[in-house]
């Protein structure tokens, strides 16, 4: 069976691009990018994983007490993952 990584190798290395210009993203690794407002406030991550479908998109937030990302949701667009960690 066939990846999405070998079928689109550069679709998961690209920033994903934003509608709005509210927030913007910084690469924190691989498929993982800090969501950050105009303020400069990271109000979470967005991490690009690949469904059998097409390409996902996780809203997630670090819980510094465990050290680990709890996931607050997932998406088909960037825009509505970056949306849900507006609150």
């Amino acid at each position: 069976m066939t990846s999405l990584t070998e079928i689109h190798p550069a679709l998961l290395w690209e920033t994903p691009a934003l509608r709005t210009r509210a927030e913007h993203l910084d690469r924190a690794g691989d498929h993982l990018w800090r969501v950050v407002d105009a303020r400069g406030r990271i109000r979470g991550h967005l991490r690009v994983i690949a469904d059998p479908l097409g390409i996902r998109y996780r809203a997630e937030r670090l819980h510094l007490a465990s050290g680990s990302f709890r996931l607050i949701g997932e998406f088909w667009d960037a825009d509505d993952a970056v949306a849900a960690l507006r609150n």
